[in-house]
């Protein structure tokens, strides 16, 4: 497997990109009241997966490579929170929370391997 050049080359951030794009897909159908509410925040935590996965692979030290990939699932695990809601309220159709279900454990499934590969690899 060729060794990532660009942050855009890991398939966990093409996977979290989708994620971002289906979120704002989704949070434009919302009600005007949730503009500052909901929309906003599961649009910010969808952005922040895909920002400290960034971040991270632009560190140098696998601690902080570790640090900022723990951070990005956070905000994943912020925005699973948030699809409950969704569709807890009917905010959304079954079809849409299946579908951000998803991308959330692909993503998140991606995500904590990375994690564990570089744990693995320099057994910080």
């Amino acid at each position: 497997m060729e060794k990532a050049k660009e942050f855009m080359d890991l398939i966990v951030w093409q996977k979290g990109h989708a994620l971002v794009l289906f979120v704002y897909t989704i949070t434009k159908k919302l009600p005007s009241e949730e503009k500052f509410g909901l929309s906003s925040q599961i649009q910010k935590a969808s952005v922040s997966i895909t920002s400290n996965i960034a971040e991270g692979f632009g560190r140098k030290g696998e601690k902080e490579k570790i640090q900022f990939y723990y951070m990005a699932h956070g905000s994943l695990t912020e925005v699973m929170n948030l699809s409950f809601v969704l569709r807890d309220t009917k905010l959304i159709t079954e079809e849409e929370y299946q579908q951000l279900e998803d991308l959330l454990i692909n993503t998140n499934r991606l995500l904590l391997g990375l994690i564990k590969s570089i744990i693995n690899s320099k057994e910080i």
